[in-house]
């Protein structure tokens, strides 16, 4: 790599509670190399444990972070650095295409953008990978958000700073298989919105609030049939439809509160990120 005789490297891989030999490969690596370090986690805690104990580990000048399957093209760090040299705070990657990805998980992944950039004050951008080189400053601006319930593409574009992107062409892994299936992607993007918007509690009170006022226009229709009219109320079929929609909309409403307090519970009991079980020595 053009950059070694310029820049001294050290590598941190954190292992997020592997179940095959990551653990053992990274021992030998680490005594081998002066300059490769790892982390290895009581159990596996997630993507965001393991990037914030990444972050908390690096302590050089320069911080990136890359998927240890290859998506992230390496090469890519020349051009990053010499982005770094022009002035920005920030270097992120991001996939021109998707291409080799589902159509479901693509259309999901593009709708995902469109709304929370819609209903959050945090710009994010579509395709925008983990893959960034980041200043020393960004970094410590970053770990200074001691939250549980972290969402990583959202901190990045919070903290600010100068920021600039660079498109690559989308490509496989070179090894492994992604643990993240459409479910689990929708649970991620979930948390997004309730990191980063207030949005689902407002669309709650409004939905609550439109149905306050068509069942008072709906009374107000029955009794103004019954004086001018004088016909019996009918309809059952329909009022047991309309009750079970004032109903749904209930339930969601209190799940959408529900889903807040929860997260605010968890924060409550300041539970560590991550635990170590073993580092290199």
């Amino acid at each position: 790599m053009e950059l070694k005789n310029q820049l001294l490297f050290n590598y941190i891989f954190i292992n997020d509670g592997s179940k095959d030999a990551t653990l053992t490969v990274l021992r030998q690596v680490s005594d081998q190399f002066r300059n490769v370090h790892y982390l290895s986690f009581s159990r596996n805690f997630g993507k965001e444990a393991a990037l914030f104990a990444g972050l908390e580990a690096a302590d050089g000048d320069l911080v990136t972070v890359m998927d240890v399957d290859l998506q992230d093209p390496p090469e890519l760090i020349i051009d990053m650095y010499r982005k770094i040299q022009e002035g920005y705070d920030v270097v992120g990657t991001r996939r021109a295409d998707r291409k080799g990805e589902p159509p479901i998980r693509s259309f999901f992944s593009k709708l995902f953008y469109k709304i929370i950039n819609t209903v959050s004050d945090t710009e994010m951008v579509d395709g925008a990978r983990d893959f960034r080189l980041m200043t020393r400053q960004v970094v410590d601006s970053i770990l200074k958000l001691q939250e549980v319930n972290r969402f990583s593409k959202g901190l990045f574009s919070w903290v600010g700073y100068d920021v600039t992107y660079i498109s690559y062409e989308n490509r496989e892994r070179i090894a492994g298989e992604t643990s993240w299936n459409f479910w689990s992607l929708l649970k991620y993007s979930m948390d997004g919105f309730i990191n980063f918007s207030e949005a689902p509690l407002s669309i709650s009170l409004w939905a609550g609030a439109g149905s306050f006022l068509m069942s008072i226009i709906g009374i107000l229709f029955i009794i103004g049939r019954k004086l001018i009219f004088g016909d019996n109320v009918t309809g059952w079929a329909s009022l047991v439809c309309i009750m079970l929609f004032i109903g749904g909309i209930q339930l969601l409403a209190l799940g959408v509160i529900g889903k807040y307090i929860s997260k605010i519970f968890l924060e409550t009991k300041k539970r560590p990120v991550y635990i170590i079980k073993e580092k290199d020595k």
